[in-house]
């Protein structure tokens, strides 16, 4: 095994600060362990009527039993997927195949899709998706929201008459903001004709009690991985006698509702997760989530006397902040933050690599400066008091860098557009990986090395140093000052280092366009750097 690589890096990254559990989560020690064990002794198939296959059929059947009993299914059945997205495309598609069928049989349907304006844009995409595929014509309509981010009771019973098909959030994976699940239920009892109801239950799994049943919940989704099992795992809720289209058809696994042999290691260590949920012994309780965020929230606050939290604690899951700080685009925040070992986001990871404001916020009628400097920091139930003790020292060192006036005066230099960019072959030799600088050094006694971060980022996670080399400090925002590194008579071979490599590729490629040569940028920065 090559530890030079990809393992070395992550032995490194488990010093770091995770707080993005909204994200993902890591994985149950007990919940590996499940993994290994079906792996290695419970390996066969659920379908085989051997003991094999008994044994891996009482797996299955247990954990569904424990899923049950913990989302409150009733009599309702309970699939397992491959997470929250395909149990959102089956359900659309049962649905609105559903309103197909009524339409043909002369039934009166609505004409509206409506999902909460704060979804998750894997429902608003899976609606479009199935509506143009089945050519329904049917409306897509966000339900509005109030500033809390809760959805608009009055304006759900004002279109619920002329909707087929209705998306809320139990927990919204941005904000944490509970959604009012018994006033939705009770709007649509009330209404003269009710729709189908998909709800999304994937960050109130195992922080909510959801009892599915008892509000009346035609679909609902999960996934494993926000809850400490292993990605590739989910559970699809489906209330009894609700309309029901196979997504995945084949060998008729689950009962003909869900074709595919099962991800027995995954749904094993689903079951790890489950079972630790009923004990109650092995996540941390509600009081303590809260007491966790309370000291986050007075780190927050100490650091940055500015800060505005974007949704209001009281209806948010314990395990959510959101929150923006005036004059600190989310950017900087997070690159100061991840240079202190600080793993935060600014949002949902699925759209972070889309230089947009949070349609979140948007939908809640926020500032535009809150939507563009908006930090999501995320526990889980396995954060502990030591992990939480330590981001409060660092988020005062993030709060101190950033309040430096190197922080507040840089001076914006962004790297000029390449109008001719190296081809190919000249961008490879450019880049250098982590375990390629020792032999480039070498080669190049005379080398600088070059750390492009900004100053509060500096400031926030240390120097850089590699042997004997100390880096020299160029942030980007003062290239201009630092003509010498790179042209002139002077000039000598350079490595580009930064936090995530972009930066780094980007100047890299800019000196390369102005004739300078021997210019090397490393290959992810700050954040492949083994050991």
């Amino acid at each position: 095994m090559n530890l030079s690589g990809p393992v070395l890096t992550l032995i490194a990254m488990t010093h770091a600060l995770y707080l993005d559990n909204n994200a993902t989560t890591e994985v149950l020690p007990a919940a590996q362990a499940a993994a290994t064990a079906a792996m290695a002794q419970c390996f066969g198939n659920p379908s085989s009527s051997h003991s094999h296959g008994l044994v891996a059929k009482q797996l299955l059947d247990h954990t569904r039993a424990l899923a049950r009993a913990v989302i409150g299914a009733g009599d309702g059945a309970l699939l397992f997927t491959s997470g929250a997205t395909e149990g959102i495309q089956t359900a659309v598609l049962s649905a609105l195949c559903a309103v197909r069928a009524q339409r043909v049989a002369g039934q009166p349907t609505g004409t509206l899709l409506l999902y909460g304006g704060t979804e998750h844009k894997a429902v608003p995409e899976a609606l479009a998706h199935w509506n143009q595929l089945l050519g329904l014509g049917l409306v897509l309509q966000a339900l509005p929201v109030d500033s809390e981010g809760r959805h608009d009771l009055a304006a759900l019973s004002a279109l619920l008459p002329d909707t087929a098909l209705l998306c809320t959030m139990a927990a919204n994976n941005e904000t944490g903001v509970v959604s009012d699940l018994p006033g939705i239920a009770a709007a649509l009892t009330a209404a003269t004709r009710r729709p189908l109801w998909l709800v999304d239950g994937v960050q109130a799994l195992g922080k909510l009690d959801l009892q599915l049943a008892r509000h009346g919940i035609d679909y609902a989704v999960f996934s494993g991985h926000k809850l400490h099992a292993p990605k590739g795992t989910g559970l699809l809720y489906v209330r009894q006698d609700a309309p029901f289209t196979p997504l995945v058809v084949g060998g008729g696994q689950e009962g003909n509702w869900r074709s595919g042999t099962e991800n027995m290691p995954g749904i094993a260590a689903l079951g790890a997760v489950l079972q630790a949920l009923q004990q109650g012994t092995t996540f941390t309780s509600h009081a303590g989530l809260q007491a966790l965020r309370d000291r986050l929230v007075c780190s927050l606050r100490s650091a940055f006397p500015p800060i505005v939290f974007n949704t209001p604690l009281a209806h948010s899951l314990p395990t959510t902040l959101n929150f923006s700080v005036p004059g600190l685009p989310s950017k900087q925040v997070l690159d100061v933050f991840d240079a202190a070992g600080l793993r935060v986001s600014a949002g949902s990871a699925c759209s972070a690599g889309k230089a947009q404001p949070s349609h979140v916020l948007v939908a809640m009628g926020l500032p535009t400066w809150r939507c563009e400097s908006a930090v999501r920091l995320s526990i889980g139930l396995l954060t502990s008091e030591a992990l939480v003790a330590a981001a409060c020292d660092a988020i005062a060192r993030c709060g101190q860098a950033l309040a430096a006036p190197e922080a507040a005066t840089a001076l914006g230099w962004t790297v000029p557009g390449v109008s001719s960019p190296p081809d190919a072959r000249a961008l490879a030799a450019g880049t250098l990986h982590w375990h390629e600088l020792d032999a480039f050094l070498s080669a190049h006694p005379a080398a600088k090395l070059v750390d492009l971060r900004e100053v509060a980022e500096q400031q926030a996670g240390g120097g850089l140093r590699h042997g004997r080399w100390t880096a020299v400090s160029a942030p980007v925002s003062e290239l201009p000052r630092h003509d010498a590194l790179w042209f002139g008579a002077g000039a000598t071979p350079v490595v580009l280092v930064c936090r995530s490599g972009n930066r780094s590729q980007q100047v890299a490629h800019w000196l390369h366009s102005q004739g300078h040569t021997t210019v090397r940028h490393l290959h992810g920065g700050l954040a492949l750097r083994p050991g």
